[in-house]
């Protein structure tokens, strides 16, 4: 049975980016002189990061064990795949340093709705000891 330790709730406004358009393959040259195929960011996925960032009341809490995720995913339409979200939330948690590595999350709950006026994501950490 885990034992919980800590909780952690909060909302990020917008719409993330779906994961199909959350990077693009480009060429750049490497150290070497060697031009190398790379992924980069989409620009769609970089502002979400960055208003992510911005609105994250858990900046920096860098959360070294394992969690459970929960996240209330709110769309503009339902179009959008639930899963298509995990990973890009995940990042974004690991890039504002909320949790130092997205392994150590053991289980996520996730939930889809469609506010049409109100895209958001409403998340919820749960520290566990296993």
């Amino acid at each position: 049975m885990d034992k919980t330790l800590s909780k952690y709730e909060f909302t990020i406004l917008g719409s993330i980016p779906s994961k199909s358009n959350q990077y693009n393959i480009i060429t750049k040259k490497g150290a070497d002189g060697k031009w190398h195929g790379s992924l980069k960011k989409s620009d769609a996925m970089d502002a979400y990061e960055k208003r992510f960032y911005l609105q994250c009341p858990c900046r920096g809490l860098n959360l070294k064990g394992y969690f459970i995720l929960t996240v209330k995913v709110f769309n503009e339409s339902n179009r959008k795949d639930i899963d298509n979200s995990f990973k890009g939330i995940l990042d974004c948690l690991q890039s504002c340093q909320v949790i130092k590595n997205d392994r150590q999350c053991t289980e996520i709950h996730a939930y889809k709705f469609v506010d049409k006026n109100n895209p958001r994501v409403e998340i919820t950490i749960t520290e566990i000891e296993l």
